[in-house]
């Protein structure tokens, strides 16, 4: 008789079922693989050595310096004296995200930044847009800040010495140079640096914030003897679209509060102090950047700024009469933006770093120095891509690309937080974001608002690098991903 409940002896088991292509890039990491992971790289791990206090430094030498050293000049013929009005809109898009970042740095302390975030709300195409965004804010950002280095380089030499580094080797191209060496220089600088490992770069960096503030304190004392209430009228003269032009800008100023959450893996209490160091750091520096503005804007009329990349240096000059205080505030200069540069390529890295060990990125990127704890490869070929970048392209469209890539990284990051607090309600936080889901929704809607106001040139560029970005992500990163391949699915196993 027949078992007619028994199969056919000849039947083979049915294949299993390949994911459809939608669910394949909705693919989700877990939290605590996330965590588990953390610090861990190819050949050796990342070493967990900063406290609150270098935290916060990092957070404030990768922002403070980079808005009003360098870009103050860019903002000011926008937006005219409402340029502190700029700096205001700024800064309150960006408290809105740092409130966000503060919550997912506390909850996923990890290197990846909101990279990391989207990978566990939202899956991974957005992800990897999301990460391919940084590489655009973080890497322009050092070169765009490189090249205003090299502007006060040149303040600085010429009030010390009496020469200057030729135009040819201290411009790019189209603004009356060949190769802008400078630039190229800072960033090797920053790359040594950071060679040594996290703990040495971020004794270097919080002795450069010291002085960066202690010179921006000073441009105040000074600046305020040469102010005048009539630079003030008009106050808008260009409307409320030169100050929203301008606020884009100035934007990618704030992006110091995203290179402490990059520290993750390497904070000694992440979970505690990332986001302290977040808010803590956004304060003073929203604090410092208006004071300055105001205090220049009040020193020179708005019109005479001409997009000067070192107006600082220009207005103690003008003020005083005398060359030595402009000469001692290029010098605080070159050592303040000297540590944007070192914070924001350690940011850069440590990024690279976190997609490459989800195999998204090559796996030279994921390598650590058994001795040092830092990944030197991938600090080697980050620094000579933007210290070339910061070479040969002008400042301009450097900070217009940086701020469409930070814009765009940090609405993602709002939709995160609301994202995880309805998929995982009870996951520990070490901070919570007030009024969730509105505070988060008004970050995400200014977000898109600046936006919106920078140029159609700006969002070409941005365009052609999202296309460049998923065409990668579709012929690499897509079949190399860690979920692709099972082997993220096999470490969660084990654990």
């Amino acid at each position: 008789m027949l078992d007619h409940g028994a199969p056919p002896q000849n039947q083979t088991s049915p294949a299993p079922a390949v994911p459809r292509l939608g669910a394949r890039l909705m693919r989700r990491k877990p939290v605590e693989l996330l965590v588990a992971e953390g610090g861990k790289g190819e050949g050796g791990s990342l070493r967990r050595s900063l406290g609150l206090w270098q935290l916060t430094m990092i957070s404030i030498g990768a922002t403070l310096g980079t808005g009003i050293f360098v870009v103050l000049g860019e903002a000011v013929p926008k937006a005219g004296p409402a340029v502190t009005l700029s700096f205001v809109i700024a800064g309150l898009t960006a408290l809105f995200s740092a409130l966000s970042y503060a919550e997912l740095a506390g909850t996923i302390p990890v290197s990846g930044s909101s990279y990391s975030y989207a990978y566990a709300t939202m899956g991974e195409l957005i992800a990897w847009v999301c990460g391919w965004c940084l590489l655009l804010e973080y890497g322009v950002s050092v070169a765009a800040v490189a090249v205003g280095w090299g502007q006060y380089l040149n303040e600085l030499l010429h009030g010390t010495i009496g020469v200057t580094v030729p135009a040819a080797l201290s411009a790019p191209p189209g603004h009356g140079g060949v190769f802008n060496l400078p630039a190229l220089i800072v960033v090797l600088l920053a790359m040594v640096f950071l060679l040594g490992g996290a703990k040495e770069s971020a004794r270097a960096n919080t002795v450069m914030v010291c002085v960066k503030i202690a010179a921006l304190v000073l441009f105040c004392a000074i600046g305020f003897m040469g102010f005048k209430a009539h630079n003030y009228t008009p106050f808008m003269p260009l409307g409320m679209s030169g100050v929203s032009m301008a606020g884009a800008t100035l934007f990618f100023s704030y992006i110091g509060f995203d290179a402490a959450s990059t520290a993750g893996e390497e904070a000694k209490n992440a979970q505690r102090d990332l986001p302290r160091a977040i808010m803590l750091s956004l304060v003073i520096v929203t604090g410092l950047y208006v004071l300055v503005a105001a205090v220049a804007v009040g020193a020179r009329p708005w019109r005479s700024f001409n997009d000067s990349e070192a107006a600082l240096a220009q207005i103690m000059k003008d003020v005083t009469g005398q060359s030595f205080w402009a000469t001692l505030l290029a010098f605080c200069a070159v050592i303040a933006i000297a540590s944007v540069v070192l914070t924001v390529l350690y940011g850069q890295t440590r990024i690279l770093f976190a997609m490459s060990r989800d195999g998204l990125m090559p796996k030279v990127f994921a390598r650590v120095h058994p001795k040092s704890g830092a990944p030197r490869a991938n600090t080697v070929i980050v620094s000579l891509f933007c210290g070339i970048l910061a070479a040969a392209i002008p400042l301009g469209q450097l900070a217009d690309a940086t701020s469409i890539g930070t814009l765009f990284a940090f609405a993602l990051v709002n939709v995160a937080v609301v994202v995880l607090r309805r998929t995982r309600p009870n996951m520990r936080r070490g901070f919570r974001v007030p009024l969730s889901p509105l505070l988060p929704a008004l970050g995400f809607v200014f977000c898109v608002w600046m936006m919106g106001s920078l140029s159609a040139v700006t969002w070409t560029v941005f365009g052609v690098w999202l296309v460049v970005g998923l065409v990668f992500y579709f012929v690499y990163g897509f079949r190399r991903s860690r979920l692709a391949t099972g082997a993220d699915l096999a470490a969660a196993a084990e654990k």
